[in-house]
């Protein structure tokens, strides 16, 4: 099997012998039509970094507010304020949602994000942080994308290492990957609307990284994107890391379609096939090899059946129970799981299912 995979091409061969794919090997990992050896590669590498063995976390979604100074194409999550359901949730309302996160549903990471809000100051995320830090001292706080840190920095007229030492005193333990998108130009300028730059992504990241705040990192896929953009972002991601080491796990995430700006428009008549799905999600594994320990498959964009499949694909994370998501939720997608059905799912797909921290810590 070893000797049909690595006959295939001569990136496969590259990559199963060790070695660092390039740009162009990328370009023609994207335009090779056998889907099949792909996956077989991908699973090969995975099962070399992390064995038989995927992982999830017990994650509630806390998203503060929908209220958004942007106003990109790709969101059916954002408001502008005016709306009847736009809100913004109090520190109080915050810490309730909080208890029920840690004490009913027995989660032990706060994934927190949301729109960008014009009128929140700095001193709102810090006593947010601080104040579940105070009350559950045990919670891992991951909040605030790059993008989000971004916007703070610039519309407070912090920068952006001072805003992120501050939340970090406040408790900050990490950073969702959120809001990376794709970084080429071309393409962003046409899915992202008053957002930070990639460039400014991979910035913000790179920060948080050196001051010792990991990140993950994301990638959104299946909209108007080109095989050398989704090359070129991890090539980007790729490189990053080599330098700070700080993204905890690499998510290749699917767009959804219902209720975007891009739908409404046209622009995109459907999402992207489940081959292009996979076949996305085993290069990320082998652009990343040398790179990157964790892909997570997100089953929320993909949905259960496909997350599973991907697991075979690359994928040795489904990242978690993301209880209470309103994101994907916007877009049409179900979002409800539990710890006993992702580990049913896992089993299912003839691996070992293990639960984890926000840093890939067995529990």
């Amino acid at each position: 099997m070893l000797q049909s995979i690595a006959g295939s091409s001569n990136a496969i061969e590259k990559v199963i012998h060790g070695e660092e794919l390039s740009f162009n090997d990328g370009l023609d990992l994207m335009n090779d039509e056998n889907v099949f050896i792909l996956g077989a590669a991908a699973d090969l590498i995975k099962k070399k970094l992390t064995g038989n063995t995927i992982t999830f976390v017990a994650s509630y979604y806390l998203n503060y507010t929908n209220v958004c100074a942007a106003s990109c194409p790709l969101c059916a999550f954002y408001r502008k304020g005016t709306e009847a359901d736009s809100y913004t949730l109090t520190i109080e309302q915050i810490l309730t949602r909080a208890k029920i996160a840690i004490k009913e549903m027995k989660a032990t990471e706060l994934h927190i994000v949301g729109g960008f809000h014009p009128k929140l100051g700095l001193d709102y995320y810090e006593k947010m942080i601080r104040e579940i830090k105070n009350e559950f001292p045990s919670v891992t706080v991951k909040a605030l994308t790059p993008a989000e840190i971004h916007f703070i920095s610039h519309i407070t007229k912090n920068s952006v290492k001072e805003v992120l030492s501050r939340l970090k005193d406040a408790g900050l333990d990490a950073l969702p990957g959120g809001g990376a998108e794709i970084f080429s130009k071309d393409i962003r300028d046409l899915i992202v609307r008053g957002k930070c730059s990639g460039d400014e992504w991979l910035d913000t990241a790179r920060i948080a990284h050196e001051i010792g705040i990991q990140s993950n990192c994301t990638m959104l896929f299946g909209h108007v994107e080109e095989p050398q953009h989704i090359i070129d972002h991890l090539t980007k991601v790729r490189e990053l890391q080599k330098k700070t080491g700080g993204f905890i796990t690499f998510i290749p995430l699917k767009f959804s379609l219902d209720n975007t700006e891009l739908e409404q428009k046209g622009l995109i008549q459907n999402e992207s096939s489940s081959i292009y799905d996979i076949k996305v999600i085993a290069i990320s594994r082998l652009m990343l090899a040398n790179a990157m320990k964790n892909i997570s498959v997100y089953w929320v964009a993909l949905g259960k059946k496909m997350a599973q499949v991907a697991l075979s694909y690359g994928g040795s994370d489904l990242v978690g129970t993301a209880f209470s998501e309103e994101i994907f939720k916007a877009a049409g997608k179900t979002t409800g799981t539990s710890i006993q059905e992702l580990a049913s799912l896992i089993k299912d797909a003839k691996c070992i299912p293990q639960q984890r921290d926000t840093f890939f810590n067995i529990l």
